[in-house]
């Protein structure tokens, strides 16, 4: 249901004034406030993996609210202004024009970051117990806000459409992240009541310990978002490639969106023994090479078209522009589906230090993929980009496929 929200804001944005300036800039925005939001990002599994009494989730609690406060700073910093167009202009070289639509947007999407943190410590005790259907509950909370403020501002405002889609994101996950909370209020009644000997006391020390490498993922994985957008900035056709990047990541997320919530299943379901192992990979197997069939069949068929000319929005050029880079992105569920199963596995045996090295092999390979393809070759920034995000997953699948291979033989 999450993967909605990008393809329904980019189709309303695409269909207000200067659509080719507000999506490259929304997607910009949008990228930067990803990056600050990455050390939030896995807060989700490490509640999953970690609460479980009264104590645990107090020391959590503690850790998750002094990232958010320092996420919620680095927004801060981020837009002042003699920052912001130092980076969008000076080192991105974004026109004018979209720097001043990306700096609002920006503004507009301050509490964000620390919004998700919140929201996804409390997913992560609803998971633990079991409580899924309120996660679910919590998304369309977040899709029934996110539509109802973005129509408004589409129908009876005339502001641009950067800023229809920024408004809309912050205003519905903090009313998700309320949301999620309340959901919470019985399984936090039957935590402060539990006690769990056999549980090593956590600690700010032990949880930064569990949580660092996850969080050194996540800041790689988010934080390549940025360097990807300076090289197609730098790219030929850079503002194409910039309108386009935005609408078919968010289309391939529909389908990725199946593998990253897979994540905290594995967790949850794996067992201390790992009696779960097979099952849950057999069930990987069989969800990932189904993902990855249904969006070649749209990429590689005219329903690719449909979806860019009369669903998104899209400009018959900029339609015909989007084909290739979808086309080489339509493995990248499968991948997803794969990297998901191995970071889950490793997590549940308390090892996550291979998985921030697999991180940063992707992420040193996508950049380097970037300069090559862009400053060496001059190629199309939409196709460079696309080809470093399937090359580089595909290497740090590969890196990861040894430690599981270990765990295997030890079952």
């Amino acid at each position: 249901m999450m993967s909605v929200e990008g393809p329904l804001i980019s189709a309303l944005i695409a269909r207000l004034d200067e659509p080719k300036y507000n999506l490259a800039a929304y997607g910009v925005a949008y990228a930067l406030a990803l990056i600050i939001e990455a050390p939030v990002i896995m807060i989700m599994t490490a509640s999953t993996a970690l609460v479980r009494d009264q104590y645990s989730f107090a020391k959590l609690k503690q850790f998750t609210y002094i990232l958010n406060a320092v996420i919620t700073l680095l927004m801060l910093v981020l837009v002042i202004p003699d920052v912001f167009y130092f980076l969008t202009e000076d080192l991105i070289g974004l026109p004018g024009k979209i720097s001043n639509l990306t700096h609002i947007a920006a503004i507009i999407l301050i509490p964000w970051p620390a919004a998700i943190g919140y929201r996804r410590f409390y997913q992560g005790i609803l998971i633990r117990n079991n409580l899924t259907r309120r996660v679910a509950y919590g998304t369309i909370v977040r899709l029934s806000v996110m539509s109802l403020t973005a129509f408004t501002l589409f129908i009876y405002f005339d502001v641009p459409g950067s800023i229809v889609g920024a408004s809309a994101l912050s205003v519905a996950v903090v009313a998700e992240a309320l949301a999620s909370r309340l959901m919470t209020s019985g399984s936090l009644k039957r935590l402060a009541v539990e006690t769990n000997q056999a549980q090593d006391k956590l600690t700010l020390k032990s949880i930064s310990k569990f949580y660092y490498p996850l969080a050194l993922m996540s800041l790689l994985s988010l934080g390549v978002h940025p360097f990807v957008t300076f090289f197609v900035g730098q790219s030929n056709m850079a503002i194409e490639s910039l309108a386009v990047l935005p609408v078919i990541t968010s289309f391939v997320f529909i389908f990725r969106a199946f593998g990253l919530s897979y994540q905290e299943v594995i967790i949850a379901k794996m067992g201390d023994d790992k009696r779960g192992y097979v099952p849950l990979r057999n069930f990987a197997i069989m969800l990932g090479g189904f993902l990855s069939i249904c969006l070649i069949i749209i990429a590689f068929t005219p329903v690719a078209e449909i979806w860019f000319t009369d669903v998104s929005g899209l400009s018959k050029s900029l339609s015909d522009f989007s084909i290739l880079p979808l086309q080489i992105m339509a493995i990248i569920p499968a991948l997803t589906v794969l990297i998901s199963f191995q970071r889950s596995v490793l997590v549940s045996s308390k090892n996550t230090g291979p998985i921030s090295r697999a991180t940063a092999i992707e992420f040193f390979s996508i950049v380097m993929i970037m300069i090559v393809a862009v400053k060496m070759f001059s190629i199309v920034g939409a196709v460079a980009a696309t080809s470093a995000f399937v090359l580089g997953r595909s290497a740090a699948n590969i890196y990861l496929a040894k430690y599981i291979s270990k765990i295997k033989q030890a079952l």
